[in-house]
């Protein structure tokens, strides 16, 4: 099944394995496990950064703190290990703790930071392409197994294009309304009605006649 993680199965199987059952155990509601899951795929990339540079390292706080000590300071590097330590400390909690909390929000935390150290992991670590930095974690396939279809940003696009159409106001839409109305009426009172004038003319042609012949018998007789 899809995780969020596909990015990661070509830099580091190993990894990849890892936090995909963090995300599996999550989606089955195991949440305490899920942070365990993810404190486990911190501490082996903490091992990875380190390398060479581990020495008398024994946990993964003494390997957080050479790790601390071995950063230039730049702000993508302290987000990284803030990220470590954050997933360090949930993990520990849901190991050790006596209750079974089954804290949903602090997991789906724990996956989003492990996604974030992912990235970082890929790009600045491992030399993968710099484009995965513009992934983002998608809930949705976290929790359905299946892709989001229409990203956040596709949205946002869509209806960023839709405000920029010119609209027609209302004032507009009735003076158009208006001129259709007044052009209908103009088109109906030119209609030539033909016949009706030919009846009308041969009346008055009819009845002429008539006048004149009793003109001309009257003036006869009398």
């Amino acid at each position: 099944m899809t995780t969020n993680f596909e990015f990661l199965k070509k830099v580091d199987k190993n990894l990849f394995t890892i936090i995909s059952e963090a995300e599996y155990l999550y989606r089955d509601e195991y949440f305490e496990q899920c942070m365990v899951q993810t404190r486990r795929f911190a501490e082996n990339v903490c091992k990875n950064v380190l390398g060479s540079k581990r020495t008398t390292e024994k946990t993964f706080d003494d390997m957080l703190a050479t790790l601390k000590d071995n950063i230039t300071g730049e702000e993508q590097e302290k987000e990284f290990i803030d990220d470590l330590y954050f997933l360090k400390r949930n993990g520990n909690i849901s190991a050790h703790s006596n209750q079974v909390k089954q804290d949903g929000m602090i997991a789906l935390e724990c996956l989003q930071r492990a996604f974030e150290a992912a990235i970082n992991y890929c790009v600045y670590f491992a030399n993968a392409n710099s484009k995965i930095l513009n992934l983002q974690y998608d809930i949705n396939l976290l929790v359905t197994g299946e892709k989001t279809k229409v990203s956040l940003a596709e949205k946002y696009n869509a209806i960023k294009r839709n405000d920029s159409k010119p609209k027609t106001s209302s004032k507009t839409k009735k003076n158009n309304n208006k001129k259709n109305q007044e052009k209908q009426f103009y088109q109906m009172k030119t209609k030539n009605n033909s016949s009706k004038k030919s009846v009308f003319w041969y009346f008055v042609a009819f009845s002429t006649i008539i006048t004149l012949i009793l003109l001309i018998l009257l003036s006869v007789f009398l």
